[in-house]
């Protein structure tokens, strides 16, 4: 079949596309920037056009010659996610009929139930409500958390449990939960592909197991061999406070955590099974809730995690990369250079650029770096603790503690460009060539103010420039040169 992907970035569509190539299928892929599927290993084998889910002629373009579409986009994180997935789902709704489509299949969330669902599942059904009544047969998947190495539902539950022997919970922590392995939604999702059956309907998908949140702390301290977990629940605990202390304790920014703690306030159980009459349980049966978390730690503990929360950015976020030389700007651009001959060779100061971030850090003045992570989360931001997909590897488009990897040429450039909050944009980028003594490094931070904050910004914090990027090109240059020593 001709498949379109769209979220291809994301977490699922990352992970969906090559299972759908693997399975003999054409696949395109529609991304707001090329560039960020440009370096993942499945991209010479696919079709990757560059769109806009909001811009109706480009979405209509995409779907030419589509059998099946997936719609695995969505805004959560935007301020105003429920506005650009409504959007989005009726461009894509009806430029699916347009085009011929045979079906839509879109991964979405739990059924809301009564009036004060969250606003984040009842987002989630509005738009399966839109796509089932586009005219194209339309398959919803209801899937609740989904247990998976990178899934933003896995990194919250494995960092409150293990950093946190002691838990103060509130009292959405015990009602009744059925976690879905990551493997056993992505069976279902390659599955529908090949189905012949003319289908327009939802489906609830779940494991073997139904448990509280607080059983999920349990069985996953026991499988990771942690202590036992000793949780207190507390009735006075909202719902938004708790994701304040999300945020606070996980990679897991605020403004993601508030909409996935918020629908933790219902119970998320199957209703049915009715999915294994069009499409068989995968082989071995549906995986319970402490095989998914072995697979997902294995893959951890192993560096093999192919796609994270981190990397997806929203419907109608920014992709416009920064040209080679920002002049473009026509206003101030404020820069903060640094130049060194290194006596190592490029491909050893490569090796020290790319394995920057996560748990390696940023080269200098490590309490620098962690108290401006800790401000970012404070105001909203995603903060330091992102981290890093692979300690040794980078693509085009993967977050990095709070930077993106905007671009990546082999033994040549790094360029990241900031997401943490701030008054104007900027990016951090680092240069490599031969030099007399071995390689020359340049690092370039560069920064395009947004009106008097933006300046006030600057000039409050370039006092600790050379602290931080100074020590940060020179030790970079330590770093590789002790490399070719040993």
């Amino acid at each position: 079949m001709r498949c379109l992907v769209t979220g291809a970035t994301g977490y699922i569509g990352g992970r969906l596309a090559p299972r759908l190539i693997e399975a003999g299928h054409t696949v395109r892929c529609l991304t707001r920037s090329a560039l960020r599927l440009r370096d993942v290993p499945w991209a010479d084998r696919a079709e990757v056009v560059q769109g806009d889910l909001l811009e109706p002629a480009e979405v209509r373009q995409a779907l030419e010659g589509i059998d099946v579409a997936y719609f695995l986009a969505h805004s959560l994180g935007s301020p105003d996610f429920a506005d650009k997935d409504r959007r989005a789902a009726e461009i894509f709704a009806e430029a699916a009929l347009s085009a011929g489509v045979s079906r839509i299949v879109y991964l979405g969330g739990p059924e809301p139930e009564g009036t004060h669902a969250s606003a984040h599942l009842r987002s989630r059904d509005e738009v399966s409500e839109i796509l089932t009544a586009s005219g194209v047969p339309t398959v919803t998947l209801r899937a609740a958390v989904i247990i998976g190495s990178g899934s933003a539902s896995f990194e919250m539950l494995r960092y409150l449990t293990e950093r946190l022997p002691v838990m103060v919970t509130p009292r959405w922590v015990h009602n009744r939960i059925q976690p879905i392995a990551v493997r056993d939604v992505l069976h279902y999702l390659v599955a529908w592909a090949s189905v012949t059956e003319e289908v327009n309907r939802d489906f609830d998908i779940g494991g073997t197991d139904v448990l509280t949140y607080a059983d999920m702390m349990r069985r996953y301290a026991r499988v990771a061999q942690l202590p036992p977990r000793i949780i207190i629940p507390v009735r006075t605990l909202s719902p938004w406070l708790s994701s304040q202390w999300v945020g606070l304790v996980t990679p897991v920014p605020g403004r993601i955590a508030k909409p996935l703690v918020l629908s933790l306030i219902h119970e998320a159980v199957c209703r049915e099974h009715d999915i294994a009459a069009f499409v068989p349980d995968p082989p071995g049966g549906l995986k319970g809730f402490d095989e998914a978390v072995r697979l997902a730690l294995a893959k951890v503990r192993d560096d093999e995690v192919e796609t994270r929360w981190a990397n997806a950015t929203w419907i109608g976020a920014p992709a416009d990369p920064l040209p080679t030389d920002p002049q473009w700007s026509g206003g101030t651009v404020y820069r903060d250079i640094r130049t060194r001959e290194v006596s190592a060779s490029p491909e050893a100061l490569w090796r020290v650029v790319t394995r920057i971030g996560g748990e390696t850090g940023w080269y200098s003045f490590p309490l620098a770096w962690a108290i401006r992570g800790w401000l970012d989360r404070l105001v909203g931001g995603v903060g330091l603790r992102r981290g890093r997909r692979d300690a040794d590897e980078l693509y085009a488009g993967e977050a990095l503690d709070f930077w993106r990897v905007e671009e990546i040429e082999r033994f040549e450039l790094l360029r990241l460009r900031a997401e943490m909050k701030l008054p104007g944009q900027a990016w951090l980028e680092m240069r490599i060539g031969d030099g007399p003594a071995g390689s020359y490094y340049e690092q370039r931070a560069i920064f395009v103010p947004r009106g008097l904050a933006g300046h006030l910004y600057w000039w409050a914090v370039a006092p600790f420039h050379s602290i931080v990027f100074g020590g940060m090109a020179r030790n970079m240059a330590r770093a590789a040169e002790r490399q070719t020593e040993a």
